[in-house]
């Protein structure tokens, strides 16, 4: 007979030896892998289960049980369980689009190559070939390099014979893009060249550097026109052509942010003009009544197309259009929230208060908004020298 606990349940088989099971997070029956002599180890193996959970790393005896079998695994074989099992530095669950890129990562860049090799077989020289061979991706190849290192340290706590290599230089990546904050000239060109029903999300992601997902998914009552303030508390992603909603970013990513006095009487004129009705209705609704897609905000560019034999230039749309009216061909829709940083900094926001209205988690990207304004700042001296010589 079973004999009852606070967690768990322990029996004597026949044989003499003492087994021990308990009901685990996932609802199904877990008993431990071996039969124990004494009941005092029974019982321990137990408070070990319940310690796991209590501090949020409990993963199934049977998926451990394999985890320690890793090395003797083919990464086919261990890649999924870790994907479905591994949590963030804070102990939650990964985010649907984290876990939707790192199934990409792993289905185009990771497994067609190193899926069938041990996990003991992963050396320095297999990640150094298996890189060089990687497509001309270098931003999506370091996040495989990461995302590899990762499950690769995670098996090697289970199994010493894993030993994750390093490959010098394989984390970074130089990005092609850098965003070259619009002037406050051209910022009123593109507002001024978006179709009117988008122009105040064209604003609120250049002057309270908002994230288009964070934008698309505001709604009415996220609006505070009493304190001009902005309740960020949800955002829009895009996972496997399925959008859905969930919380920012990161913890930091949920804030207030405070809306400039002058965009004040637009965001009351768009309320009035544009936003559905109701507390819960959307600031940007779709013309479908949905979510605004980043495409339809986006635009096309301009270009030429054969119809019928005939050429036929047609004009942009969107965002690519007002971009183009201000001279401004290079510049994305989350270079607004990179222009709306660099200004904040302009102010001489200190590093706490430029995290606390980006919603970042670390100082290192509100850092590089503070050394643009310095740069800003420079130049603006130059500027006032050349009065003195003309």
């Amino acid at each position: 007979m079973a004999e009852r606990r606070g967690f768990g349940r322990i029996r004597k088989r026949s044989s003499g030896r003492w087994q021990a099971g308990y009901v685990g997070p996932d609802m199904e029956l877990h008993h431990a892998p071996v039969t124990f002599l004494r009941k005092g180890d029974a019982e321990a193996w137990l408070n070990a289960e319940h310690r796991l959970m209590e501090v949020g790393e409990w993963t199934s005896p049977e998926q451990r049980d394999r985890a320690r079998h890793a090395a003797d695994g083919t990464l086919n074989e261990y890649a999924p369980t870790w994907l479905a099992t591994h949590r963030r530095s804070d102990g939650t669950p990964l985010k649907p689009r984290t876990q939707a890129h790192y199934q990409k990562l792993l289905d185009t860049r990771i497994l067609p190559q190193l899926g069938d090799l041990p996990m003991r077989a992963m050396t320095e020289d297999t990640l150094t070939d298996w890189r060089d061979n990687l497509p001309n991706t270098p931003v999506m190849n370091a996040h495989a390099y990461a995302l590899l290192r990762g499950i690769l340290t995670t098996a090697a706590k289970s199994d010493a014979r894993i030993k994750p290599p390093v490959v010098a230089g394989a984390a970074k990546a130089k990005t092609t893009h850098k965003a070259e904050p619009a002037t406050l000239d051209e910022l009123a060109t593109i507002v001024a060249n978006m179709p009117e029903r988008y122009r105040l999300a064209i604003l609120l992601m250049s002057w309270c550097a908002l994230r288009f997902g964070e934008v698309t998914e505001l709604r009415r009552q996220d609006i505070d026109l009493r304190r001009s303030r902005i309740r960020i508390r949800r955002a829009v992603v895009l996972v496997n052509h399925e959008r859905i909603v969930t919380t920012p970013k990161s913890e930091a990513g949920v804030r207030d942010v405070s809306i400039p006095p002058h965009l004040v009487p637009l965001v009351h004129a768009h309320l009035d003009e544009h936003a559905q009705p109701g507390p819960a209705g959307l600031l940007f609704p779709a013309v479908s009544g949905s979510h605004l897609s980043q495409s339809t905000l986006n635009g096309k560019p301009s270009r030429r197309r054969i119809i019928k034999g005939r050429i036929v230039n047609e004009g942009a749309t969107g965002f690519c259009r007002a971009r183009e009216a201000a001279g401004r061909p290079d510049l994305r829709l989350h270079d607004l929230r990179h222009t709306g940083a660099v200004l904040a900094a302009q102010t001489g926001a200190t590093l706490a208060e430029l995290m606390a209205r980006l919603g970042h988690s670390t100082p290192g990207a509100a850092m590089r908004y503070q050394h643009a304004a310095r740069d800003r700042d420079k130049a603006i001296a130059e500027a006032l020298s050349r009065m003195v010589t003309v």
